[in-house]
């Protein structure tokens, strides 16, 4: 039997080939070149940082930077990157966004967040000595334990985060005094860690004997969710700001309080418990720890936001009796800060009430580089 010539097959499949190829080769020729890498955010030696976005529809995008007074323009190159370099910035963590035609970006460049409710933004470290309190160094570090529960005030299920020092047994006999340290407005229970750092700053600190050993207790800073569900205008709704402020307190009284208390190797005495805080969380530093001196002999704020100027309706019961319970009452804000003012106010207000308190100045806006550097001293004058 005679078999078929393989060569018209086999020219059959050279022809396929060849017809690939040319469609290959075609489809290689119309597509776009690959498109050039690039480093955003890129640190330079003179502390000077490069941003960079590509968006090559986009008409105009601005750079706004943690700090920063306005947003700075960016310029577009021509491999249509959006670019600006930033004068030498001190080193610190910065957060920062890109605007693009209005609409707010984070960085795609860059997996390093700032977690937020409201406005999630782009993390920037600009390294700078160990001397720095929030920088990272080669010392004993503490842990950070998340909890979660189920509010019977708020009505929801929320967390907290709790530090505990180097060398923290919970099987010991040793108790620790506790700082319970609120964060502010639009923040979560996780931004004391995750934006400020303070675990890294407590580690600092203890390690150079400069604070003592202390447990940090950081909750949820909302009496209600419906609070922060208004965006940026929850502070001219009278009543659900004072009803956000009053369940706080009752929910970090009665819940956490004694969560934590059972949990951890807290000693139970007022004279071992502080509390302090940022923006909103330093206006509920001040509600409750100065109306509740029975719990808490050391209070401070930071740049506290929200409380009203009539002083005498949030703190019914202060007056000069309470010098003898108080071991610090610490207030603080930065001279940039529009807070500045109802601060300056207070102060003023305590002074006439004959309350004695340390009156704190520095230079900042409302910005974490501020309220860490506050952290930094804060944590250093508890417990003596």
């Amino acid at each position: 039997m005679r078999l078929p010539s393989p060569l018209p097959l086999l020219l059959s499949l050279l022809l396929l080939m060849a017809t690939f190829a040319v469609a290959q080769q075609k489809r290689e020729q119309s597509q776009p070149p690959p498109l050039a890498p690039f480093v955003s955010p890129e640190v330079h030696p003179d502390n000077t940082v490069a941003f960079r976005l590509r968006a090559p529809n986009a008409k105009e995008v601005q750079l706004v930077l943690e700090g920063a007074a306005e947003p700075q323009p960016m310029r577009k190159d021509d491999q249509d990157i959006w670019n600006v370099t930033t004068h030498p910035l001190p080193p610190d963590y910065y957060g920062y966004s890109f605007v693009s035609d209005g609409v707010h970006l984070i960085d795609p460049s860059n997996s390093q967040l700032t977690p937020n409710l409201l406005n999630t933004s782009s993390a920037l470290h600009v390294p700078g000595p160990l001397s720095l309190p929030w920088e990272l160094n080669d010392v004993p570090h503490g842990e950070i334990h998340h909890h979660f529960y189920k509010s019977a005030i708020a009505q929801d299920d929320r967390d907290y985060y709790v530090y505990t020092p180097p060398n923290y047994d919970p099987t010991a006999k040793q108790t620790y005094p506790v700082l319970y340290l609120l964060h502010g407005y639009s923040d979560d229970a996780s931004g004391w860690t995750a934006v400020g750092h303070a675990n890294v700053i407590l580690d600092n600190l203890i390690a150079q004997h400069k604070a003592k050993p202390m447990i940090v207790v950081m909750p949820l800073g909302y009496g209600t969710m419906e609070f922060v569900r208004n965006n940026w205008d929850p502070w001219s709704h009278a009543q659900l700001r004072d009803q956000n402020f009053k369940l706080f307190t009752k929910a970090l009284l009665t819940e956490v309080i004694p969560q934590v208390e059972n949990e951890y190797r807290i000693a139970k005495d007022r004279n071992a418990r502080a509390i302090t805080g940022l923006s909103m969380g330093g206006s509920e530093s001040l509600l409750t720890g100065l109306n509740n001196l029975d719990k808490f002999s050391w209070v401070g704020s930071f740049s506290s936001g929200g409380i009203p100027v009539e002083f005498e309706k949030d703190f019914p019961s202060l007056d000069a009796k309470a010098n003898s319970q108080l071991h610090l009452l610490w207030i603080a804000c930065g001279t940039e800060d529009p807070r500045i003012g109802v601060s300056r106010d207070l102060r003023q207000w305590l002074a006439t009430m004959g309350v004695k308190h340390a009156d704190i100045e520095t230079p900042g806006m409302h910005t974490w580089m501020v309220w860490r550097r506050n952290l930094a001293e804060f944590a250093t004058l508890l417990f003596r």
